[in-house]
């Protein structure tokens, strides 16, 4: 293998590999040799429809199914490029990506005409995956020969869009070595083997479940199972139904698990280590617990510029000790900022892990300029060095002159008792911001103004000036398909929404 491993390398031992394999949640299976087989017969299909002039991109607007993760053999075996599609978007907005992103095709099982009538662009088929006429095309490629691409680590082998929190999605570039890296640390750092099972319910077209769900799991030759989506309620039975021993996740999902019904035997199941990012803080600890298993959170992004995790050492709260690569610039002068001043997380020795996006110059620039790498993160570190997240530049608020986080008001609110969920977010004022809070409670829970604001001045930790000025109880928080919160839809909203607004007395 080389030096610096391609998924191709990972994926040609599974060809022969006869004892373990994918799972679906719809119960079927298939070995290792026969799902790499499918990759292969996938592939040529698509190849006899492709321009071989143009970019081999496919785009795929599919669930966590096996035809999916065989989309993903094929790239890696082949050549091909998977354009990881989200299913949240709609008309417009969908066309633009598949065609920003060069998309020969666009793959998918579920009905065309749910992403809306305008969605696929002229001239590029949409093929649907549950037709008789796919299952018909696909069978007449069946048994073909698999012919290895000499890939590269710097080939593409994905292009995976951001989330779009904060503006249009930008595709990011993920090289055979942004994928094969990971996924070799990840089996190496959690001694996963061929007698592992990797759940996957994150939506495989983030980069999460990729790199941390199914490169995990080729590197190490363990078996794989998917939920088609994630499923809070089918999480655990999963787990015991398919004997998974390592699972991924990103943003809430541990939360939405920790709020089923608790039974006596929770703890009883395989599951060994949960790997993820973006988890609340009080809810590792809690899922360790009452599930009985090695719960590691991280931080980074899709672009993969920044890394952090933490130690044993860690505080409650951090998202770990800062290394040598990173700094908190002040985010107008760049310069250092102090311990207790927040600024912008930034790679000071240049791009990590990021390869650039997908024809976009100017935000590739933006991202990287001065040779630096610019997370778009807010952060601040304590005296000892350990990393505290303060939200995006993006939720940056001025608040009588003064900019704030919004992330350390978070873990304040989410102190208030019988709380499940909080978004903080700026709303216009006269002369700036002023600070706005979502909070999600139970069902039939009322909300005492008065006993909120108690609440807020018995925090120490929370400034004058980071008191909510309003309080806005939802039922539900907006939110992507990767669980992260649409704050700018709660700031275009303010106080005119259909759910209850409290002004907060100061």
């Amino acid at each position: 293998m080389a030096a610096v491993p391609t998924v191709t390398d990972l994926l040609v031992p599974l060809a022969e590999v006869d004892d373990r394999g994918v799972h679906a949640d719809n119960g079927s299976y298939a070995t290792w040799r026969q799902h790499t087989q499918h990759g292969v017969d996938l592939a040529a299909a698509l190849r006899a429809r492709l321009d071989p002039d143009k970019p081999p991109h496919i785009g795929v607007l599919l669930g966590n199914t096996p035809t999916f993760s065989a989309l993903l053999v094929a790239a890696g075996l082949t050549g091909l490029v998977v354009v990881g599609l989200n299913p949240t978007r709609r008309g417009s907005a969908l066309r633009r990506d598949i065609v920003h992103a060069d998309c020969q095709l666009v793959i998918t099982d579920t009905d065309p005409a749910s992403f809306g009538p305008d969605f696929a662009p002229a001239g590029i088929p949409v093929l649907d995956t549950t037709s008789r006429a796919w299952a018909d095309e696909v069978a007449g490629y069946r048994g073909s020969p698999a012919t290895i691409a000499d890939t590269a680590f710097d080939d593409l082998f994905m292009l995976i869009f951001t989330s779009g929190t904060s503006g249009e999605p930008k595709a990011v570039r993920c090289t055979h070595e942004k994928v094969a890296v990971p996924g070799v640390m990840l089996a190496q750092r959690f001694g996963l083997g061929p007698t592992d099972t990797c759940y996957l319910s994150m939506p495989m077209f983030h980069s999460n479940a990729v790199m941390a769900g199914w490169a995990p799991a080729v590197a190490a030759r363990a078996s794989i199972a998917l939920r088609r989506r994630f499923s809070a309620s089918r999480f655990i039975p999963d787990i015991r139904r398919f004997g998974a021993t390592y699972a991924n996740y990103v943003g809430k999902p541990m939360s939405y698990v920790l709020a089923t019904p608790e039974s006596p035997d929770d703890a009883d199941n395989p599951l060994r280590i949960m790997y993820g990012n973006e988890a609340a803080p009080r809810d590792i600890d809690r899922f360790a617990q009452r599930f009985g298993v090695t719960v590691v959170d991280g931080f980074g992004s899709t672009e993969g510029g920044v890394a952090l995790g933490r130690t044993p050492e860690t505080p409650a709260g951090s998202l770990g000790p800062i290394t040598e690569d990173l700094a908190i610039l002040d985010v107008e002068t760049g310069t250092p900022c102090p311990p207790g001043v927040v600024g912008e997380l930034v790679n000071v020795r240049g791009p990590g892990q990021f390869r650039g996006y997908y024809k976009d110059d100017a935000a590739q620039a933006q991202r990287m300029a001065g040779g630096a790498y610019h997370s778009g993160d807010l952060a601040y570190r304590d005296e000892a060095g350990y990393v505290f997240f303060a939200g995006r530049v993006g939720d940056w608020m001025r608040v009588d002159g003064e900019n704030l986080g919004t992330a350390p008001i978070e873990r304040v609110l989410m102190r208030y008792p019988g709380v499940l969920e909080v978004a903080v977010y700026p709303i216009p004022d006269d002369v700036g911001d002023r600070v706005m809070a979502a909070l999600v409670l139970p069902e039939q829970t009322a909300f005492d103004v008065h006993a909120f604001r108690r609440f807020l001045s018995e925090q120490e930790d929370l400034g004058p000036k980071q008191w909510p000025s309003y309080v806005r109880v939802a039922s539900a928080l907006p939110r992507t398909e990767t669980f992260k919160v649409l704050k700018r839809h709660l700031t275009a909203e303010a106080l005119d929404c259909t759910d209850p607004v409290y002004p907060i007395p100061s």
